[in-house]
């Protein structure tokens, strides 16, 4: 989530704006019953709700930019903290006094609806001073622990709960898939499997009471480049067998929220993803909690500054239920209102919105328990809760190297030199995401670096320190330089060039390496680096990763007091150039997958398991068997897969598979875990074919226009005669889809007068599978503007490098008639696309493309302008398109 610059000094205000309103009696209405049913409640509070406190249910604010008395006012349903806002004094209690004046705002509203207090508590409730922080999730992927890592959600809820907050904006799911990325910290690991392992945290959060949210929905591992919010190019085949799973996952585990990725999947924002969000995310999975969009996500939807109607239409339409507008909320509550008394957002879509929303808050009880809950103060940074960071750094730590079994050192008799910048720096080992957004450098809050972590282990030895390394000799028995990257977050932790170390690092170790004494490298990083040049003058290698603030782990590892038993959730690079590297895909690591070594040599996984056996095939189940590995650690349990979507694990060997679809095939395989949650290697894939066909629903019956003005119409149709039932119909212009709606008809706006377009309808059913499309129907709206009218064009193109650009099209109106509407057509001379639109309805065919105006932008006086533009993609050259028409009307060119 990104996160604004502003000094939260705010806090004052705040302070100042404090209500103290107790929460009034109960009034004898169904929904403040909580001996009924949630939807019981749902239902009857949704029917006394206007159409402003159903918006302001749908908005979330920062709490820097809103006041308890507007809270009251807008009747708004929820507020959070970003990266780094705080109040002041920045303490559990300041963080429960805060909610509680905000909650009391929300409870002096005429129906009386708590909000929801939302923070990014990522790693431990990280923007409060003195919290618990545990590893980074690149850390907990390492640990192979789902266990371990349910624990840590369950201690961070309770140091969330003690701050009032009720929300946590986590985990991340993602799959990192390019180690240039500057939030591979924020995913437990390179595929898919590791993070679905590790979604045990969502119960770990929700079962203490805390709202998870799974994000960022879908794909934002997987961009080209590694660039963040960057564009995933990827087949839907590749994108749902990588990315998807987790979510698959998280929505089985019942998940209460689901965050929209600000990244594009094959050039279209996921903001305004109506197909995955709606279709796949809702129908398909079945979620059942509410989307929330990111900070300013609907912004970036065209692409301009701030958002436009049509950017909160597109996102409030393809479904986003609450959305996440920081400061800029009292103009998205205006223009939402307009949006949907204009009938292009419906009252349907709004109750949808507010039923999943209301339906988390029965559910969590907030109606019955608003306040902060501050039997749970006390928890924050407490003992108990600094064990279990504790035992996930030691866990989370992968021993790499150790020539001549230099580790463990002893504890006892030694003369150890510590050196590095992140030795005794509580701020570099806690990483991104820690008291402010980007993190920082120093004593940023409290807890054990590294370098106490190593004295504290070793009392009866000698150990000295400086961070460049300056005053060691040869009399010592190793130098220990704890290196590596310095605090960032998401943007400005891309690395698109160098991932090697600092000149500060080097320096360092080459101060360490002239003394003649072993150097142990400690590495805390977010992400593996580009050591292969240095690795030989080191004896040892620990990837420490972020840990947090509990650096005693650490030293547990480096004295032996804990058996190193992490393994990389990465794949380990031998340059740079090689990004992006992952597991499979036939290049030579440093590293690979799954590497870690004991103290005893290479940590023991389960062998592959037999190649898993179908028998008693039906149209709808199957019984897959399979033998034990022969060889490796005691399997104490079996993962089993279809593709790469973990189905279940189970204790013996064998799964007996239900609810299969009739004539398909489907690929299974079975892993190995063992008690310390290690995976061997996948089993060969069996493949089962069900008898039967598949049934898809038919083809609709055509589209019939009605009600045609000159910029709008009435499509219906009628529901297929054949096939599965649909749940709902895609509308298409030409080969662009407009929406997917649920009835048999659809009301089109913004036409353009005097233009003829051809809609097909195609019907989806539960599964998402799609029939043909219906016959197309052709709508010509009468008026329009003089076709003989002038225009000019200016087209420009800034290139990207590595076949991608960026379009610039001003149109001018020079004929005397203004346009009530407009279309620009021109055709390219090359192979080059349209991957991303703003300011128009782009669409193409062919090498023809057409801009469509928006609803806010298509009255063009005469001399006036308007400015459009697009990203695309070509390969070869890219020679610009030479002639143009508004309406039908050629262009001049410049």
């Amino acid at each position: 989530m990104r996160r604004s610059a502003i000094t939260f000094a705010a806090t004052c205000a705040l302070v100042a704006a404090t209500l103290t309103v107790a929460r009034p009696a109960l009034a004898a209405v169904p929904y403040e019953d909580p001996s009924l049913p949630v939807a019981t409640r749902v239902e009857d509070l949704l029917s006394r709700m206007t159409l402003d406190e159903k918006i302001g249910q749908m908005t979330q604010a920062e709490r820097a930019s809103i006041t308890p008395a507007e809270v009251t006012q807008y009747k708004i349903g929820s507020i959070l903290s970003g990266g780094g806002s705080a109040p002041s004094p920045n303490t559990a209690t300041g963080w429960a006094d805060m909610v509680d004046r905000f909650q009391n705002g929300a409870l002096a509203t005429p129906l009386r609806i708590p909000l929801i207090y939302g923070s990014d508590a990522v790693h431990g409730h990280n923007n409060l001073a003195g919290a618990t922080i545990f590893p980074h999730n690149i850390g907990l992927g390492a640990t192979r622990d789902p266990a371990l890592v349910q624990q840590v959600g369950a201690a961070t809820a309770e140091e969330v709960q003690g701050s009032g907050v009720d929300w946590t904006f986590s985990p991340c799911l993602c799959v990192a898939r390019n180690d240039r990325w500057g939030r591979t910290y924020e995913s437990f690991g390179e595929k898919p499997e590791l993070p679905v392992q590790m979604a045990t945290i969502i119960d770990g959060y929700q079962g203490k009471g805390v709202l998870a949210t799974a994000k960022h929905y879908v794909g934002d591992g997987g961009t080209t480049g590694g660039v963040d919010q960057g564009d995933t190019q990827l087949s839907e085949a590749e994108l749902r067998a990588v990315h998807l799973p987790p979510f698959t996952e998280a929505v089985r585990r019942n998940v209460a929220s689901v965050m929209v990725s600000y990244s594009s999947w094959n050039g279209q924002k996921l903001h305004g993803n109506d197909y995955l969000i709606t279709t796949v995310l809702k129908g398909e999975l079945g979620f059942k909690g509410f989307v929330v969009s990111d900070w300013n996500g609907i912004d970036q939807i065209e692409g301009g500054t701030g958002f436009t109607a049509s950017e909160v239409r597109r996102a409030v339409n393809a479904g986003i239920d609450m959305v996440m507008v920081p400061t800029e909320w009292k103009s998205f509550i205006t223009t939402l209102r307009a949006e949907v008394q204009a009938g292009r957002v419906t009252t349907a879509r709004i109750d949808d919105a507010n039923r999943r929303i209301l339906t988390k808050k029965f559910e969590y009880g907030l109606f019955e328990k608003p306040l902060a809950d501050r039997t749970f103060t006390p928890t924050v940074g407490s003992a108990a809760h600094r064990a279990v960071a504790r035992q996930a750094v030691r866990e989370s730590q992968v021993l790499l190297k150790n020539t001549g079994n230099v580790l463990p050192l002893a504890k006892n008799g030694g003369r150890y030199f510590v050196a590095g910048k992140s030795a005794d720096n509580i701020g570099n080992q806690s990483g991104g995401w820690t008291i402010s957004w980007q993190g920082a450098s120093g004593q940023t809050t409290t807890g054990t670096t590294i370098l106490q972590g190593i004295r504290a282990a070793a009392p009866g030895s000698t150990v000295q320190y400086n961070a460049t390394g300056a005053g060691i000799d040869g009399s010592y028995t190793a130098a220990i330089a704890v290196i590596g990257e310095t605090p960032y977050a998401e943007g400005q932790g891309d690395r698109p060039g160098s991932l090697g170390l600092d000149a500060t690092d080097l320096q360092a170790l080459n101060t360490l390496k002239a003394s003649g004494v072993p150097v142990v490298v400690v590495l805390v990083s977010g992400r593996p680096l580009d050591i292969a040049a240095q690795l030989p003058d080191w004896r040892a290698l620990l990837a420490a990763w972020l840990p947090g603030t509990e650096g005693a782990g650490v030293a547990d590892v480096l004295f032996g007091d804990h058996n190193p038993s992490g393994k990389l959730p990465v794949t380990w690079m031998q340059t740079a150039s090689q990004e992006p590297i992952n597991d499979g895909d036939g290049k030579t690591p440093l590293f690979p997958f799954g590497f870690g070594l004991t103290y005893t040599g290479t940590v023991e996984s389960p062998g592959q398991p037999g190649t898993p056996v179908a028998s008693a095939v039906t149209s709808t189940s199957a019984t897959l068997t399979w033998t034990a590995p022969a060889s490796g650690s005691t399997p104490t349990g079996y993962r089993v897969y279809r593709d790469s979507t973990l189905l279940t694990t189970v204790t013996g060997l064998s799964y007996q598979l239900t609810g299969l679809t009739p004539g398909t095939t489907t690929r299974y395989t079975v892993v190995a875990v063992d008690a310390a949650g290690r995976t061997g290697s996948a089993s060969a894939a069996v493949t089962v074919t069900t008898p039967g066909t598949v049934e898809s629903p038919g083809q609709p019956g055509t589209p019939v226009v009605s009600a045609v003005t000159s910029t709008s119409a009435t499509l219906t149709w009628t529901a297929p005669t054949s096939g599965s039932t649909p749940t709902g119909y895609r509308v298409y212009r030409d080969s662009t889809l407009l929406t997917t709606v649920t009835g048999l008809s659809y009301q089109l706006t913004g036409l353009t007068p005097g233009t003829t377009t051809r809609y097909t309808v195609v019907a989806v059913d539960a599964a998402g599978r799609t029939g043909p499309a219906s016959a197309a129907a052709t709508v010509t709206t009468p008026g329009g503007t003089d076709p003989t009218a002038t225009c000019a064009v200016t087209y420009t193109a800034s290139e990207w490098g590595g076949g991608g650009f960026g379009g610039a099209v001003t149109i001018r109106n020079t004929g005397g008639t203004p346009l009530s509407a407009w279309t620009l057509a021109f055709t390219f001379p090359g192979n080059q696309r349209v991957t991303q639109g703003w300011s128009a309805t782009w669409s193409q065919t062919g090498a023809a493309v057409t801009a469509r105006n928006e609803s806010w932008n298509g009255a063009l006086p005469a001399g006036g302008t308007v400015s459009i533009g697009f990203n695309g993609s070509y390969t070869g050259t890219n020679p610009r398109p030479t002639a143009f028409t508004v309406n039908g009307a050629t262009c001049t060119v410049s």
